[in-house]
């Protein structure tokens, strides 16, 4: 059963300066999901998120909004998105909910019923009343959140919310997203964290060059087909010299301090290679499919561009 699209951007492309920077990218994001965005440093991807939150205007294609044309219907469109990129801007000397006391003034019609809902959402309950100087990085991050939920949003975007928390931060926060995405929002997230990514999103993006060079479920983008067997063999030497020998098994890495091969091949080799590594007096401890994590993919993909 198809889901409500929350964000739509369709063919859009972005010249700064006479250079085209954005070449025609698409995707969707649903509600209620969490969409991972992700590209190397120059990809295109911050000046995408500008133009997502309307911040530059694109040369050509759509951006829509549960429905409403970013160019065509601006204040509607940006009436339901709610946005922290890099930091969250607070006033620190201020209490968490002072903080939001004022940015719900610059909004219409905010109640407070509304306010303490959120703090409720972002499980700051205890230290709202706080001065946000004495606030955690996380507790900070999110009071940024809350802050974005004011306006009852129905698309979140997150640029790098994980960024310099410890990892029981990183574990509360991909535990907090979640959350949100549960409740119906849907979450749009640009990192550099892939194994963050793939814990945490339900869908992907990547970004290069200006060009979405792929999209998909993060199951499906790591399906069976990208699995790699890992063989435990003794001596490593010669278990390599003897795979070799199979032109239809591909040996992507050998590590002889650890005493394993990784091969790419179609399940049918398996028992076939091992037949021979045995026949061979080669000892095989252990030989085991492992699926690959986002990031090989990603450095497959870009060709081995760093990302950001």
């Amino acid at each position: 059963m198809s889901r409500e699209i929350t964000l739509e951007v369709k063919n859009v492309k972005k010249k700064i300066r006479g250079k085209e920077i954005i070449k025609g990218i698409s995707f969707k994001v649903e509600q209620g999901e969490i969409f991972g965005f992700l590209g190397p440093n120059g990809s295109g991807k911050t000046t995408t998120i500008r133009m997502l939150v309307g911040l530059i205007r694109p040369t050509a294609g759509n951006i829509e909004i549960c429905g409403y044309d970013i160019q065509k219907h601006t204040n509607k469109a940006l009436e339901n998105v709610g946005c922290i990129v890099e930091n969250p801007e607070l006033y620190p000397y201020l209490t968490g909910m002072e903080n939001l006391e004022h940015f719900a003034r610059m909004l219409p019609h905010v109640p407070q019923k509304k306010i303490d809902e959120v703090v409720e959402k972002v499980d700051l309950g205890d230290r709202i009343h706080d001065r946000v100087k004495d606030y955690s990085l996380g507790m900070r991050q999110r009071l940024g959140i809350a802050q974005a939920l004011l306006g009852d949003p129905k698309l979140l975007i997150l640029d790098e919310p994980t960024n310099g928390l410890d990892p029981q931060g990183i574990k509360q926060m991909r535990s907090f997203i979640r959350g949100l995405a549960d409740m119906g929002l849907s979450v749009f997230i640009s990192s550099h964290l892939l194994s963050e990514i793939q814990l945490l999103c339900d869908r992907v993006g990547i970004i290069l060059n200006g060009q979405v060079i792929h999209e998909g479920t993060v199951s499906s983008l790591l399906d069976e087909s990208h699995r790699k067997m890992y063989w435990y063999v003794h001596p490593v030497a010669e278990g390599e010299k003897i795979i070799k020998g199979f032109s239809a098994v591909k040996i992507t890495h050998v590590d002889h301090e650890e005493g394993f091969i990784i091969t790419e091949s179609d399940e049918e080799w398996v028992p076939l290679v091992n037949e021979e590594l045995v026949k061979n007096k080669v000892k095989v401890s252990r030989a085991e499919w492992k699926k690959p994590v986002l990031e090989d993919l990603f450095l497959k993909l870009t060709g081995g561009n760093q990302f950001v």
